[in-house]
């Protein structure tokens, strides 16, 4: 996912360094974070948003291991930056039910739920899916880009206004 400008429309007092790279899996993340990627950074808020690029593995890896991905990052980064509030954003919907990708997220997510990262109090889950989703389970395509994975201007204020009371309730104490 990549914010842009979206980030400084929505966030105009935050600063945000993003290390995400388009096509990231977890552990690419976990790569960039155990060589180099966040050194000298002092972050009071992180917001973790990766699997989404997983789900195209599950078929050899099973969708637990995606999970296991989001843990160790979230473990990761707790451990580089104790103080700093982490929001662990679930994976986004995207394409149509009964599309394999869709259904993996879904399970995925289901799996994320058993591990209770939020059991710490400094970690909060973000579950954008019913934000994304209409009620018969289709993607709200206006949300999306024609590929109907990445978020159009319209899906980023979606999404921009679920975390930013998040952000506000830990960094404007």
């Amino acid at each position: 996912m990549q914010w842009g400008t979206s980030w400084s429309k929505h966030f105009p007092d935050r600063k945000a360094v993003n290390i995400g790279i388009g096509g990231d899996k977890a552990q690419n993340v976990l790569w960039r974070l155990d060589h180099g990627g966040v050194d000298g950074l002092k972050p009071r808020a992180i917001v973790l948003m990766i699997g989404n690029n997983n789900m195209f593995f599950t078929p050899e890896t099973g969708v637990a291991a995606a999970a296991q991905g989001v843990k160790a990052c979230l473990a990761n980064l707790r451990e580089k930056f104790p103080e700093a509030l982490i929001v662990v954003a679930k994976i986004l919907p995207c394409h149509a039910p009964k599309v394999r990708f869709y259904e993996d997220i879904l399970l995925t997510n289901a799996e994320i739920d058993k591990l209770n990262l939020g059991a710490d109090p400094k970690v909060k889950v973000l579950d954008l899916t019913q934000d994304f989703l209409n009620a018969d389970g289709t993607i709200k395509k206006p949300l999306f880009t024609a590929d109907n994975i990445h978020l159009s201007p319209e899906g980023y204020a979606t999404y921009a206004a679920r975390l930013k009371p998040l952000l506000d309730a830990s960094l404007n104490r």
